[in-house]
């Protein structure tokens, strides 16, 4: 149908970014603080479930289900070891990727992750998100694409979706994404990172 093509242009799209994209497009990670109840971007334990991330305009599918099954022991020390290093984002506008950025840090500390900064060598695995909207009628859809990558450069996993809401005012493009989509996006990347350690993604 005409959709799953536009669906499959604007993944491919969102892809393209990393080569035309500007400095005013990517939103390195580490400028973004994390939350005031938190001085560190460490994580304490996992969280069995997430109650901070609105998703009144962009509900989470039913796939986190899986996420807050109870973990195994490997799947617990698996995640435990991994020190997680998120990359400048691409494709997205720098007032989009803050919640995004902002949720990542949030998430991950419910489920046990380490995030670490961009100068920091110690990582286990690095993140790159590539981004693009696209308009239809009164809601926009942020597709989404993350390759887990090695601190080699060889890439591990693909982590990609897309997010459905109503359009924020009578605007397109990124102006029009709510930031409860951002946020539902960074939930589930989360989710779907560390289930993918705890399945011995993590090597």
């Amino acid at each position: 149908m005409r959709r799953s093509q536009v669906t499959t242009v604007s993944l491919l799209a969102a892809l393209a970014l990393t080569a035309c994209t500007n400095a005013k497009d990517v939103l390195d990670p580490s400028a973004v603080t994390p939350p005031a109840s938190s001085a560190q971007t460490l994580p304490t334990t996992p969280g069995t479930s997430a109650t901070t991330s609105p998703t009144t305009t962009a509900p989470a599918p039913a796939a986190t289900a899986t996420a807050s099954a109870p973990a195994t022991p490997a799947q617990t020390a698996a995640i435990a070891k991994t020190r997680l290093q998120v990359a400048p984002i691409v494709g997205a506008s720098v007032e989009a990727a803050a919640p995004l950025t902002a949720e990542l840090q949030t998430r991950a500390r419910q489920r046990g992750v380490t995030l670490v900064g961009s100068t920091d060598q110690t990582a286990t695995h690095v993140l790159k998100g590539y981004f693009s909207t696209m308009s239809e009628g009164k809601d926009t859809t942020v597709i989404y694409v993350w390759d887990v990558y090695d601190p080699s450069g060889n890439r591990l996993h693909r982590i990609n979706g897309q997010q459905k809401a109503p359009s924020v005012g009578s605007t397109e493009g990124w102006p029009a994404v709510a930031p409860a989509t951002m946020q539902a996006i960074a939930d589930q990347t989360i989710d779907q990172f560390t289930a993918w350690l705890g399945s011995g993604g993590a090597g």
